[in-house]
């Protein structure tokens, strides 16, 4: 155990009370690796944030059982208020709870705290560890920037001299998956820049955004393989912007070559197809072009492989989840658009390996997912603090919330029902082909389970646990109601709340255009259903990618995007859950959810049904999934199955896979200047 989970946990011993107050303002107890080891101790954590809703559970969950003189579902419950005033709870609580504080500010007294709020909680351990070991004194503002970049993100800015050094850190931090939060990023940048390196360029924004330093190097290094003498067709990849900074990076040193490398392995960057190699190219720019449909085939195969190898644990945090979920996207997404094998044995049997290869991908994260959802770290996402994104698509109207507080005042929230994260991959590339003006800051963000939509996606509109909309459950006709519920209990004005659903034809935009002009709301929720229209009628995910490259060839996304941006909204694009190809099993006679087309999911409201089911489809998975209602018991489909006849090939939802549970959360803006 490492010396700041000791330092942590040695405020909790559950031998002396059975209901904890931890007033932490500053979430310190919610690092996922915290919760487990409370969960370990025999402790459970609830957020104090709704007074009612936090009423209802704690009556119902804890307090009758203990008035019972029965345990309740952990030894000891631990109520998480984030302020430093415990009298901001009830009065009963704060009497019978004993309180524990908790401040970044006590934890790490040498550095500055304004720095120390924008550290994500993964990294406080090994940031505590360095602040114990090597820190004697106080550190200002700027001192302390410079200490937490290297000790947390291996970056020192100060010790870049030249163009060569800046890429190789660049690169490294990213494909490390270490994006610089704001503060860091424009400290970093400044010291950079004051040493005269791309003083004209928008420093700032390569470190903090992947995506944004990802155009540029792909844009240099098509520029980069034409100043060879290699000019092809790339693949994957519109042109660039004509905005987007054509900047000379240094791919033939060997430090920057080793990233690269790595980058179009793992689907980063898209290499450029060419008709032939002139004699002399050096050998290492092989993974950034494909010759022929067999080297594209073969890069795809490289890079399942690398998936598998980077397969997170049941051990692993969400973010190694997320991370892989967005690798798996890209991965999934090029093979969509393979080329034809026809009339080649060669390419129908890597053809077949790469299903293959694929089928082993799926079936091991299926697996690892599984134990991961079963040893509670899914339950954690729960707690997690929502201010610097939404880990869970319950909190998506809060973070809206807070980024109005930012100054957001007009926000939309589009909802594509269905969207799995390598169709995302897709709308996202043909977009760019297409109008060249948007720029995305991709997320992602945890389905609800059941991953199906009168679950997942009214708890995505209502900023609620299923627990709290038990009665609607079932169905998604409230969610409009729960929507304008959130943000009147926020303050907004009803009349300045508009929500649409069943959209996906551009016919239907002119009408939504006029709404807003004449009804000026600030906040939009729109819920775009074609990808899960599409996907109930079609066999396999190839056939669903095709449909949705017709759909885009329509105009209605990118009209879409440009009407609320041009409006001054601010938009987040997600998705209440995505989608997998399943194979029937046979159709359960009992169960309340069904969805058309195939189910990957049967919930009872009895024990007695669902031990039936269980044992009439014995590959069929039980979990148990916090913040359901207590009679809302699921039984998942094992595998890549469905409940529809047997042998039926099918894309559904409901289930858990990587696919179905881990959506895409993304801003959508205009491309700004050189950015």
């Amino acid at each position: 155990m490492s010396q700041w989970s000791k330092r942590i946990l040695s405020h909790f011993t559950a031998d002396l009370t059975r209901l904890w107050v931890a007033c932490d303002p500053d979430d310190v107890l919610l690092d996922e690796k915290l919760l487990s080891e409370l969960r370990d101790r025999g402790f459970e954590v609830m957020l104090y944030e709704d007074p009612f809703a936090f009423r209802a559970e704690y009556e119902e969950r804890y307090r009758a059982a203990w008035d019972r003189g029965e345990p309740g579902p952990a030894p000891s419950l631990v109520l998480h208020l984030r302020s430093a005033d415990a009298n901001e709870l009830p009065w009963d609580i704060v009497h019978h709870g004993r309180v524990v504080r908790l401040s970044l500010a006590e934890l790490f007294p040498r550095l500055a705290y304004s720095a120390m709020q924008q550290v994500e909680q993964e990294h406080l351990a090994g940031l505590f560890y360095a602040h114990q070991t090597e820190l004697q004194s106080a550190r200002g503002e700027n001192e302390s920037k410079d200490f937490i970049l290297e000790h947390v993100y291996q970056l020192t800015p100060r010790s870049i001299r030249n163009p060569v050094d800046f890429w190789r850190e660049l690169l490294r931090m990213h494909f490390a998956n270490r994006s610089l939060p704001p503060l860091f990023a424009l400290h970093a940048a400044g010291i950079i820049q004051s040493k005269g390196l791309f003083a004209d360029q928008p420093v700032a924004t390569w470190l903090a955004s992947k995506s944004a330093l990802l155009r540029v190097v792909q844009d240099a290094w098509y520029r980069y393989l034409a100043n060879l003498g290699l000019d092809g067709t790339r693949t994957g990849e519109p042109p660039p912007p004509e905005y987007v900074a054509k900047i000379q990076i240094p791919f033939d040193h060997s430090d920057v070559q080793v990233l690269v490398d790595s980058m179009f392995l793992d689907g980063t960057l898209h290499p450029l197809a060419v008709h032939s190699v002139p004699a002399g190219m050096p050998s290492w720019i092989k993974a950034g072009i494909v010759q022929d449909p067999a080297a594209l085939q073969a890069l795809v195969l490289k890079g399942i492989d690398g998936l598998i190898d980077a397969l997170p644990t049941a051990s692993c945090s969400h973010k190694d989840w997320s991370e892989f979920a967005k690798r798996y996207g890209e991965i999934l997404a090029r093979t969509h658009t393979l080329p034809g094998a026809e009339g080649s044995e060669y390419l129908l049997a890597m053809g077949q390996q790469i299903d293959d290869r694929i089928k082993t991908l799926q079936a091991q994260s299926d697996e690892r997912l599984h134990a991961w959802v079963a040893a509670k770290h899914y339950a954690d996402l729960i707690l997690q603090p929502v201010t610097k994104g939404p880990v869970m698509v319950h909190h998506v109207p809060r973070f809206l919330r807070h980024r109005r507080s930012a100054g957001e005042a007009k926000v939309a929230l589009l909802v594509f029902d269905g969207l799995a994260f390598d169709q995302w991959v897709q709308i996202r590339e043909r977009l760019i082909a297409s109008t060249k003006r948007f720029a995305f800051d991709e997320g992602t963000a945890f389905a609800w389970l059941p991953t199906v939509t009168s679950v997942s996606r009214q708890a995505l509109f209502s900023g609620l646990k299923p627990r709290e909309f038990d009665d609607s459950i079932d169905r998604t006709d409230k969610e409009e109601s729960l929507w304008k519920t959130f943000w009147q209990n926020e303050g907004v004005n009803p009349n300045q709340v508009m929500y649409r659903r069943a959209l996906r034809q551009i016919n239907q935009l002119d009408a939504l255009e006029s709404d807003l002009t004449d009804r000026h709301p600030k906040v939009l929720g729109l819920v775009i259903d074609e990808v899960d229209d599409r996907l109930h009628k079609e066999r396999s995910k190839k056939d669903v990618a095709m449909w949705v490259g017709n759909w885009l060839a329509t105009g209605f996304v990118d009209r879409l995007f440009s009407l609320l941006l041009d409006k001054g909204y601010h938009i987040y694009l997600t998705a209440d859950h995505g989608n997998v190809e399943s194979t029937g099993v046979g159709r359960p006679n009992q169960g309340v959810i069904a969805e058309t087309r195939g189910e990957r999911v049967r919930v009872y409201r009895s024990e007695h049904l669902l031990a039936d089911s269980a044992a009439a489809y014995p590959t069929t998975v039980r979990l148990d999934i916090a913040g359901l209602p207590a009679n809302f018991m699921p039984l998942f489909a094992g595998g890549r199955t469905a409940f529809v006849p047997e042998g039926e090939q099918v894309v559904v939802h409901g289930g858990v896979s990587v696919e179905e549970l881990i959506v895409p959360f993304v801003k959508v803006k205009y491309v700004i200047g050189t950015e």
